[in-house]
Formats: structure tokens, C-alpha cells, sequence
């Protein structure tokens, strides 16, 4: 397995893996697919903010990536940055999440971000598990703010701390 920065060969991977995810699970909170000009296009975005899409690749298939951006667009939270992990199904289980996770931590920290938040369906006990394996800890849970397959969802906030700064 190799993990490396993204190039646009594989955009069409990381567009299935999304789309299954929309699909499938509450992983994220879309209820339409996206096409690959999409997926070129957030990947132009990320590339121009100085942003990472870390891929984990194996026989030249996409097996998982992950990502960050602003957590949100004002001024005052530019050290903080929220994240998004994605595995493929078949792929699950063998440890590429942390992976995955670990070098995006890694990249937060080199960037000089000072706080890393996942905003993870309060259900999805595997990836609140991963983050809470990664030293994040739960700081605040939003009942029904989000809906898919015909119910309410709780959205639920981690964050990790990436330095001891007492200032920025």
C-alpha cells in the first residue's frame, strides 16, 4: 500500500468511494452523487489553498483518501481545520483509516493548524473509535440537525489539539 499526495489519475477513485458513501451510508450528509468534474474541481480548490488529498493506493486503485479545509470562513478560525476520511468498503479493517489519519495530522501540524475537528454521525461508533484512538476527544453533540434516509441525525464534534500553543 502506498500513501502519497493525490494526482488527478486518481479523481475517479475518490469519486466512487464519495458516491458510495452518499449512497450508502451517513457518512455524509449528501443525498446526491457527484461527477468527476466535481471531484477535479474540490481537488483544484484544495491544491490552491495549500490544502492536502492524501490517497492510500494499491495496483493502482484508490483504497481510501483523506483531506482538510477551513472549518470555517472567517478570519478568526484560520488555525483550525476540519478533516474528512474515507476508506473503500472492501478495504476496511486493515488499518488505513489511522494511516490515513496520522498523515493528515501530520501535515495539520506542519502547516501550523492548531485544532483538527470531525463532525462524525454521532452513530458511526467506528469513526468516532478511530478518532478517539488518535487522541480526539468529543467536545459537543448537535441533536437532529441533519436528515438522510428518512431520519433525524445527530452530528457529534471532536477535535484534536495539534500543539501547546498558548497564542497563535
Amino acid at each position: 500500500m502506498e500513501l502519497r499526495d493525490a494526482i488527478p489519475a486518481d479523481l475517479a477513485g475518490i469519486t466512487e468511494i464519495y458516491n458510495h458513501a452518499v449512497r450508502e451510508t451517513t457518512a455524509i450528509w449528501n443525498e446526491t452523487e457527484v461527477d468527476l468534474a466535481n471531484r477535479i474541481a474540490w481537488h483544484a480548490d484544495r491544491q490552491r489553498l495549500g490544502y492536502p488529498v492524501l490517497v492510500a493506493v494499491e495496483g493502482g486503485e484508490v483504497l481510501g483518501y483523506a483531506s482538510f479545509g477551513d472549518w470555517r470562513a472567517f478570519d478568526g478560525y484560520r488555525h483550525t481545520v476540519e478533516h474528512s476520511v474515507y476508506v473503500r468498503t472492501d478495504a476496511q479493517g486493515r488499518g488505513l483509516g489511522v494511516v490515513l489519519m496520522q498523515a493528515l495530522i501530520d501535515r495539520a501540524r506542519a502547516l501550523g493548524k492548531h485544532v483538527m475537528v470531525a463532525g462524525v454521525e454521532a452513530g458511526n461508533r467506528g469513526s468516532i473509535r478511530l478518532h478517539e484512538k488518535l487522541g480526539f476527544r468529543q467536545v459537543g453533540l448537535m441533536p437532529q440537525v441533519g436528515t438522510k434516509f428518512g431520519v433525524w441525525l445527530d452530528l457529534a464534534f471532536l477535535q484534536l489539539v495539534l500543539d501547546d500553543r498558548a497564542a497563535p
